[in-house]
């Protein structure tokens, strides 16, 4: 047996037995969290997952009409069918979709009115179990693999029949009767190299038909007795002998239909019952949960941590499949070709790479490492390294942050892949502007190399841009320096001050300017739009993630630092839409919140707080942090203040609840914050554990008043990767009161470029 299965043996044996005897931590997560959504307002935008982590399908009710982005809200009263889902928001449409909804009494295929009502009190909702009872008293369950589930659906007494819709796009369907199965693809809002994306399914039923059909669901007309359909909407349905209880297993592939046949019986051959199938993803997220075990806290904080955890370990999601022999290999959403490897897919960087792939660096380096080489190939096959993928690649939002994820990476010591290549992918990136979205390569590229700054309004988010421009310039920069390939180093090291170009001194903020230098008239932080993405002034101010002593310099030293700091939360609430025309819900989240203009519904400011650390005020940073985590999440339907983004906003709680956070990746700090419990311990993958004790935690004993790390004196605002990684203990006394004179020497603060010394000749 290979070293590697031991050390997973014994990690999974050590971790269960850690949890024998008291609640486990699937047990804790409520897959509901976040579902109370709408478009004026977002708890999450999230759906309830049924998923293995990372699992290249995940499974849910369906509350929403076919195509509509919110699958799943909380305060609707029906359900429509279950589904196979991968949406990574509510504000795309998802892809290769196909539901099953249960009817009962007569055969009904209209998606509106097959609905059936169901009470939130007849439903459970757990990562490896989902169940509802509906109005009809029909019982759906749902247990995932990978690329399957086990379904079952018992009838009340009277006619049983199951549909199987279509969904949006085009479909085909074909009944076997006499092996009890049915076998197709879906294919719906994706296209692939000029062909829509297919997806094969695979579906093992357990009980005879009694009668069958395909159906369409545009003018819902039904074929009863046809084997065999395809085109836009086809469905299929079955008829089960009355008050039947019937199992379903399914598994689909990207690759083929015969792909989709060999991950049923590799994922799902070895289960009979569906509480196999259940038991058996419990003990996955037992273990995977389990990594991360903590202890002291309430019931609601460990129900919220454990939630927020599942929710951070379904994105990227796996986009590859195992063979007869076992090995991985896709059908690349890129160039519609099928390669040896592996792939992963839905997730937007621009969200994600703050917090949610830092996170993962932690605790799953080999996947990560995989990722990073899964990259290069992407932009091998389609020209472009992903920046939004869904699951090729869209280019939305803004910033070039894949190279954020390769230099994170390698500066923690995950070296899979040719940096070289990671690197001139990324100059081509720097230097051109894609077909796609506009982070499909950089929009305004010119004009950024030529001034120094995106111009505004000739580009739009322009000063955000430039902000996010220079900090995915250091990105290069570091990676270029730490490989030693000096031809890039001195390329990106031109560009990484950049955002000294958009900051205003007259008023202390950055602001979009044209391309002649003037500032733009009529400026008001609170002001949202224009140049800036989904957000304002007073959030984007932050945004320099790489060299938090530059903008401390470019504002006046630490006390008009930490006076803006202070503002943010002081100011008033206040909104200018700006050139949205109207509320959208960011600002309405913001408004509800009631922090002033600290708005952690939305990525650009969930660094902020943790930036007193690098101004000799690190209580401020515990203090907040704090109060952000206890008043803005928590583990029911209305568990976020904004979008969870793939991960990302649940990536935040969990590194916050353990007491640091990723401010800048490209370097290998996460800076220190105020852990949530009294004992937090994180078994790595290499089977040492990290412990971080906080003694007198609590509700009001916030603040750290004395730090050691392995026995020894600990004064730094920060932690390495490899503190982390190679295990420890990090002991803290917490108290109610702030320790003024702890974390306030020079060599406490993290990483800043304008305090390296190997970067001072690199000021251009």
């Amino acid at each position: 047996m290979n070293k590697h299965l031991i050390v997973a043996g014994l990690l999974q044996a050590g971790i269960l037995s850690a949890f024998a005897g008291g609640k486990e931590p699937v047990a804790y997560v409520n897959t509901l969290q976040g579902t109370n959504s709408r478009f004026e307002l977002t708890r999450g935008n999230t759906y309830p997952t049924t998923a293995l982590p990372f699992g290249m399908h995940t499974w849910t009710p369906q509350t929403g009409k076919n195509g509509d982005g919110w699958k799943y809200q909380y305060f609707k009263k029906t359900i429509r069918g279950f589904q196979q889902a991968h949406q990574c928001s509510s504000w795309t449409n998802d892809y290769c979709v196909y539901s099953f909804m249960p009817v009962t009494g007569k055969l009904v295929v209209n998606e509106d009115e097959r609905a059936t009502g169901f009470q939130h009190a007849n439903e459970t909702a757990k990562p490896n179990y989902y169940k509802v009872s509906l109005d009809n008293h029909i019982v759906t369950e749902i247990a995932p693999t990978e690329r399957g589930a086990h379904l079952r659906f018992s009838f009340p007494k009277g006619k049983s029949y199951l549909v199987l819709d279509g969904y949006t796009g085009s479909s085909q369907v074909k009944i076997w009767p006499a092996e009890r199965k049915i076998t197709g693809y879906v294919s719906n809002n994706r296209m692939i190299n000029g062909s829509l994306l297919k997806s094969y399914f695979e579906i093992h039923f357990d009980k005879p038909f009694k009668s069958y059909g395909t159906w369409e669901n545009r003018s819902n007309t039904i074929q009863q007795g046809q084997q065999e359909a395809e085109g836009k909407g086809i469905g299929a349905y079955i008829e089960f002998k009355d008050g039947e209880k019937v199992s379903a297993k399914v598994a689909s592939s990207y690759i083929s239909q015969e792909q989709a046949a060999v991950t049923l019986e590799a994922e799902l051959g070895k289960f009979k019952q569906l509480e196999d199938t259940k038991a058996a993803a419990a003990r996955v997220w037992n273990e995977h949960l389990g990594r991360i075990k903590v202890e002291g806290g309430t019931e609601e904080q460990t129900a919220t941590f454990y939630s927020c955890f599942f929710r951070a370990s379904l994105f990227s999601r796996m986009f590859y499949e195992y063979d007869k022999e076992g090995n991985p290999y896709y059908f690349s959403p890129y160039d519609g070709k099928v390669h040896k490897g592996y792939m992963f897919t839905d997730t937007g960087f621009w969200d994600t790479f703050r917090a949610q792939f830092p996170l993962n660096t932690i605790m799953y380096p080999t996947m990560h490492g995989r990722y990073m080489q899964a990259l290069l190939d992407a932009q091998e096959q389609c020209g472009w390294l992903p920046s939004w993928s869904f699951p090729n690649e869209a280019g939305s939002m803004i910033g070039n942050h894949a190279i954020s994820l390769l230099s994170d990476a390698w500066a923690k010591g995950i070296r899979t892949f040719d940096p070289a290549k990671a690197l001139q992918a990324y100059l081509h990136e720097a230097t051109n502007k894609g077909p796609w979205g506009p982070a499909n390569g950089r929009d305004g590229w010119k004009e950024y190399y030529q001034l120094g700054y995106v111009p505004y309004p000739a580009y739009r988010e322009a000063t955000a841009k430039t902000l996010e421009y220079a900090y995915d310039d250091f990105c290069g920069y570091q990676l270029a320096k730490e490989s030693g390939n000096h031809f890039y180093e001195n390329i990106f090291a031109r560009q990484m001050f950049n955002y000294r170009n958009v900051f205003d001194s007259s008023t202390g903020f950055m602001r979009g300017r044209d391309a002649t230098g003037k500032w733009t008239p009529g400026f008001d932080p609170v002001e949202w739009g224009g140049p800036f993405t989904e957000g304002n002034a007073w959030h984007w101010q932050w945004s320099v993630f790489h060299d938090v002593q530059g903008l401390i310099n470019l504002m006046g030293g630490d006390t008009n630092f930490n006076a803006k700091l202070d503002s943010v939360f002081a100011v008033p609430n206040t909104v200018k839409v700006g050139t949205y025309g109207g509320m959208i819900h960011e600002m309405t989240e913001m408004v509800m919140a009631n922090m002033g203009q600290y708005a952690h519904g939305n990525q650009p400011i969930q660094h902020m707080i943790y930036l007193y650390n690098y101004s000799n005020q690190p209580w401020k940073a515990q203090y907040h942090v704090r109060d952000v985590m206890e008043k803005l999440y928590n583990s029911t339907e209305n568990g976020y203040p904004g979008d969870e983004d793939q991960g990302q906003t649940s990536s935040w709680y969990v590194l916050s609840a353990l007491g640091f956070y990723s401010v800048c990746p490209g370097t290998d700090q996460y800076v220190m914050g105020s852990p949530v419990f009294t004992k937090a311990t994180i078994t790595l993958e290499n089977g040492k554990q990290f412990i971080i004790k906080a003694d007198g935690n609590s509700k009001e004993h916030v603040y750290i008043k004395t730090a050691t790390l392995n026995g020894k004196p600990f004064d730094q605002n920060w932690l390495s990767y490899n503190d982390i990684v190679n295990g420890g203990q990090l002991q803290l006394q917490m108290s109610d009161q702030p320790a003024y004179n702890r974390g306030i020497a020079t060599a406490s603060r993290p990483y800043s470029l304008s305090n390296d010394k190997s970067a001072a000749d690199k000021k251009f």
